[in-house]
């Protein structure tokens, strides 16, 4: 006998409202009372996406997640166009928020067709944001960013030529190639619940975040650390070039 995933989940709501009885909710991180089964997302626009991008792509060390540098990212989205991009390293679990404020003029010039987004999570200010962080980053770890397939990310072909980052997109309706993304994603809902405005949160803010995920002990890193797993990483690399100088 086969049991699908979906009839389990509904064996855990309530037959007829698919909702949790009121105990058991306050014992949800994510505060989820109804069961909404998953449902096949909204065909969008994928110019920007063509075979040499695809995840298939993607150099295969990332795979096994042995070497920090191989990054992961989307956005967790708010009300009123609201936005904070996530990027988390895949080998490290190193996590960086980008602040994504609203261009000037958003709610108060009438949007231009073919103009800049005015919402926080256009294409040009996304990869301004990405270009800021990654600039500095050493070249060790630009080695790839595996991105949903929204459109957000449109220009990263120019990406690609300001920051030697190359991009790549996870495959329609498959967010367990981005899974580690995917999970930070959800651990950040605990500090940017749904339903709110995410600019609400400013630049420091978002900031100690992100920091207060990075010290948190992780298993799967021995209980080190994210920052304390990337430090390593970047302490041997900086040994690697004073070895090689001698």
């Amino acid at each position: 006998m086969r049991i699908s995933h979906e009839a389990i989940y509904q064996a855990l709501y309530i037959q007829g409202r698919g909702a949790l009885q009121r105990e058991l909710v306050a014992c949800l991180r994510t505060g989820r009372a109804l069961r909404v089964p998953r449902a096949r997302a909204r065909q969008r626009p994928g110019g920007h996406v063509t075979a040499e991008v695809m995840i298939s792509q993607r150099p295969a060390e990332a795979d096994d997640r042995a070497v920090p540098g191989h990054w992961e990212g989307d956005l967790i989205i708010g009300t009123g166009r609201s936005a904070i991009g996530t990027v988390v390293d895949r080998s490290t679990r190193f996590t960086m928020l980008l602040h994504l404020p609203r261009m000037e003029g958003y709610g108060v010039k009438a949007p231009q067709k073919n103009g800049p987004a005015l919402g926080g999570y256009g294409a040009e200010t996304m990869r301004n944001a990405l270009a800021a962080r990654f600039t500095t980053m050493p070249e060790q770890l630009r080695r790839s960013l595996t991105w949903d397939r929204g459109k957000e990310l449109a220009q990263h072909a120019q990406l690609k030529i300001d920051t030697g980052l190359p991009v790549y997109f996870a495959d329609p309706h498959r967010p367990w190639q981005r899974g580690t993304n995917e999970n930070t994603n959800g651990l950040l809902r605990q500090y940017f619940p749904k339903g709110t405005d995410l600019s609400r949160w400013g630049q420091d803010e978002i900031e100690a975040v992100a920091a207060a995920l990075n010290s948190r002990p992780r298993k799967t890193l021995g209980w080190k650390t994210p920052a304390e797993a990337l430090n390593d990483h970047l302490l041997s690399l900086q040994q690697a070039s004073v070895a090689t100088t001698d």
